[in-house]
């Protein structure tokens, strides 16, 4: 019975557009003028492998296809944009830095709603003495510092970032973006992550979406947030926004990031609590998270 329960999805709220599916999202608002070019724009991968930075054919031989390698100015880029994005957080928006484990167990999984319904999209380490997953997400880890525990009101509310790898199998994503850094096996990205009273955190839905959204204005980059629809949403969320950065070469938005309120989901699988002041009894937080961004897609 337990495990039908952890199959059931989040509730959506009720600010969040009824619809079918990605075609029914709803636009909130957009920044940045789209580049018109006279000629036709080539991909990132013919850009990244012609200058020397991307070599995917190596990367390919190392571990396969879905992989990529930076060198030189590609890999000087990925770390300045990491460090980019995690001083913009830490130094202006008031998260803290957290480097967590990579390497996660199954209570964590289950706790963020990973498990059991995604299984088949994550990788796993089989040992005879125990058995770990790959993170997919920071998100993972991150939201897990505090299963099992109940926090003070005064404590709340918390910001974390954090930059890690994330390993995903892409199994139901044969044949769409076999090439170039869109839809990898391993990518970096930086995650933002927020524990907070339930009467403030449609507030900080919007917070954390705005914060994600400053590196893009702050690079430049033209954007827009759409709100997902009933059709589209995530299991675990109740309310999710997506940023959509302009791709000049594919003439069309594509998704850099999905900030999501689960409300008091995930704290109820991860049994994360709080008490208020003063109060006999306690309560669920609620959780967010956002990628804050997405190194490679960036």
């Amino acid at each position: 019975a337990i495990h039908e329960l952890l199959l059931i999805p989040n509730i959506p709220d009720e600010s969040v557009p009824t619809g079918k599916d990605d075609t029914d999202n709803v636009e909130i608002r957009s920044f940045g003028e789209i580049s018109c070019f006279p000629f036709n724009p080539k991909n990132h991968w013919e850009i990244g492998e012609n200058l020397g930075i991307l070599d995917f054919e190596r990367a390919g031989k190392i571990a396969g296809a879905r992989f990529s390698l930076c060198k030189g100015l590609g890999a000087r880029l990925e770390r300045a944009l990491i460090n980019f994005m995690l001083d913009l957080h830490t130094n202006e928006f008031g998260y803290t830095e957290v480097f967590p484990p990579i390497l996660v167990n199954k209570d964590s999984m289950t706790g963020t709603g990973q498990l059991p319904k995604f299984e088949d999209d994550l990788f796993k380490i089989e040992n005879e003495d125990r058995n770990f997953y790959l993170i997919p997400t920071a998100e993972v880890p991150v939201t897990n510092i505090y299963r099992n525990e109940i926090l003070k009101e005064e404590e709340l509310p918390i910001y974390y970032t954090a930059c890690t790898p994330c390993f995903r199998r892409e199994a139901g994503s044969h044949g769409k973006d076999t090439r170039g850094l869109i839809r990898q096996h391993q990518f970096n990205k930086v995650e933002l992550v927020k524990f907070v009273k339930p009467e403030d955190s449609y507030n900080e839905l919007e917070s954390l979406t705005n914060n994600a959204e400053e590196v893009l204005k702050r690079l430049g980059l033209p954007y827009r947030v759409a709100a997902l629809c009933t059709g589209d949403l995530g299991f675990a969320s109740a309310k999710t926004y997506d940023i959509e950065v302009w791709f000049p070469a594919q003439g069309k938005y594509r998704e850099i990031s999905s900030c999501s309120n689960f409300e008091d989901f995930q704290a109820r699988r991860a049994d994360i609590r709080f008490r208020r002041t003063g109060k006999k009894g306690t309560e669920f937080v609620h959780t967010l998270n956002g990628s804050g961004l997405a190194i490679g897609r960036t």
